[in-house]
């Protein structure tokens, strides 16, 4: 068993009893070694407290120290023979305790994480103006344009910033980014063709004969459901690739500067894959609970002959066989109760008011164009590579990558941002809760501040230190809980953010540290 016999707060020192065994643990019993030699051991915990001082304190055998939470780190732990015991009114954060018996897990709770107040949304009617949004329309290709959304041109001196839209959703789900950034960023948020306003002005078939029509024909003027390809559709489906070029050429003739790029769900998936292809064009990527994988379908590029197989692969017109399909399921995932639900389902805080998301996606869903655009998406192949291959290409290309997950995402859960990070080890992950599989918009306030503080930490090349790094303590840990604190609405809100990143603190980023420190 384990007693807690001593807490000295001024830097947190637990004194510790480990007898013949361990009790009231949060995991079986069987995972725990016996610990076979009895002793008192000093727990040391940093914090922002000064440190005491103790002495006649003897090395305890112990290889290694494994923070199991990520708020503070066991530094050292040292055995005493002889401690003074009183009952213990404070503890900490699980720890793993990895030494030569094994692992020991020591449980606590009513741990103090430290708060931080981060700005609000601009509002208008509180005197802090919003940067306008201007909507604009690109031509890529015939029929095509692409619908987007900018801010902040007049920031010429600052790094451009793209955003990448899940699917289903398009530029307006990033206004809450835009009508604050875009005060000192430029900003572009992008419709991907087939998604938001980027559908194609033309129906891409024709009728040349009377042949088999869908539920979908008629009086609905649906698009896609005739027999004929037109001239200028003869290659179109909306894929990963159609959607990767697009971002290219939109960098390339609108933008005209590498840019960091900002995608969610689907979007954080074509945001990788666009900076392993095109790595110089690409100065950063933040990944808001980036989806990792795309499509069910082989890419003919990889797999000639396992393609074959699948003789439609999301081109137009769509077969018959695939239309019955159609007036099955976009019959029920256009219904406005079925939005409805997947919206509840994918944030968190049901409080976040989804309004105007819903009355855009419904939008979306009544365009002549949508059904069919919608099973391209869902029968287009896959990226010619893989999220894995994305991942390699970008380390070896040296790209900066930040990681951001809400992690009551149902979808996109935590585990897979923690692959990527294993996969890049340099890049931070900040886990934000409560959060779902749109952070960006329902805690919008969290997700600006990380992403000014991270650009500004590549910018300056590490002089300007990670967002929630500020600190001295908290800059030397590989694993930070700060709470951050904003208000909205007249109230104010709070978001527990966990921060994972290396172990390792600079020498230059020590140095900065202090000297701000020194500036009154």
């Amino acid at each position: 068993m384990m007693e807690i016999l001593s807490c000295h707060t001024s830097q947190r020192h637990y004194i510790a009893n480990l007898k013949c065994g361990v009790s009231g643990l949060n995991s079986p019993s069987q995972a725990y070694p016996i610990v076979r030699e009895k002793g008192i051991f000093w727990v040391v915990l940093k914090s922002t407290c000064k440190p005491s001082r103790y002495s006649r304190m003897h090395n305890l055998k112990s290889k290694r120290i494994v923070q199991c939470w990520p708020s503070k780190t066991v530094c050292s732990i040292k055995r005493r023979k002889h401690a003074n015991t009183h009952v213990l009114t404070e503890t900490n954060n699980s720890y793993v305790l990895s030494g030569e018996e094994g692992e020991i897990i020591v449980t606590g709770n009513g741990q103090s994480i430290p708060k931080v107040l981060i700005p609000s949304l601009p509002d208008n009617e509180n005197g802090n103006k919003v940067s306008p949004i201007s909507s604009c329309f690109w031509e890529w290709k015939p029929n095509l344009n692409v619908h987007y959304e900018t801010s902040g041109s007049e920031n010429v001196n600052s790094p451009p910033v793209l955003f990448l839209p899940g699917f289903g959703v398009g530029s307006f789900h990033y206004e809450k980014q835009l009508k604050d950034l875009g005060h000192d960023h430029r900003a572009w948020a992008l419709d991907f063709l087939g998604q938001g306003k980027s559908l194609p002005l033309q129906d891409p078939t024709f009728r040349s004969n009377a042949g088999s029509k869908s539920a979908l024909d008629g009086e609905s003027n649906a698009w896609g459901f005739g027999d004929e390809t037109e001239t200028w559709a003869k290659d179109l489906v909306y894929s990963v690739d159609l959607w990767r070029d697009q971002v290219r050429y939109f960098i390339e003739e609108v933008i005209k500067e590498p840019v960091y790029l900002v995608g969610n769900s689907l979007g954080g998936f074509v945001a990788l894959y666009f900076a392993a292809s095109h790595p110089e064009l690409v100065k950063g990527v933040i990944l808001l609970n980036a989806t990792p994988f795309w499509g069910f379908l082989p890419n003919p590029a990889r797999y000639p002959r396992f393609s074959r197989l699948f003789p439609w692969a999301g081109t137009f017109p769509l077969p018959s066989n695939v239309r019955k399909l159609v007036d099955i399921v976009w019959q029920k995932i256009s219904d406005p109760k079925s939005i409805a639900e997947i919206l509840k389902q994918v944030y968190a805080d049901h409080l976040t008011n989804v309004d105007d998301v819903f009355s855009r996606i419904i939008e979306t869903t009544q365009h002549p164009a949508a059904a069919a655009s919608f099973v391209s998406i869902m029968f287009a192949p896959q990226a010619k590579l893989s999220f894995k291959e994305t991942l390699a290409r970008c380390r070896i290309e040296n790209i900066p990558v930040c990681l951001m997950y809400g992690k009551e995402d149902p979808w996109v859960r935590p585990v897979w941002g923690l692959q990527v990070k294993g996969a890049l080890p340099d890049a931070p992950y900040y886990e934000m809760s409560p959060a779902g599989h749109c952070p960006h918009d329902e805690v919008p306030e969290v997700v600006n501040y990380l992403l000014r503080g991270w650009i500004k930490n590549v910018e300056s090349k590490g002089s300007a230190v990670l967002p929630l790094l500020d600190d001295l303590e908290s800059a030397g840990y590989s694993n930070v809980s700060k709470d951050l604190e904003f208000s909205r609405d007249g109230s104010k809100k709070s978001v527990r953010v966990k921060f994972r990143g290396n172990t390792t603190f600079s020498f230059r980023e020590w140095l900065n540290f202090h000297f701000k420190k020194r500036i009154p």
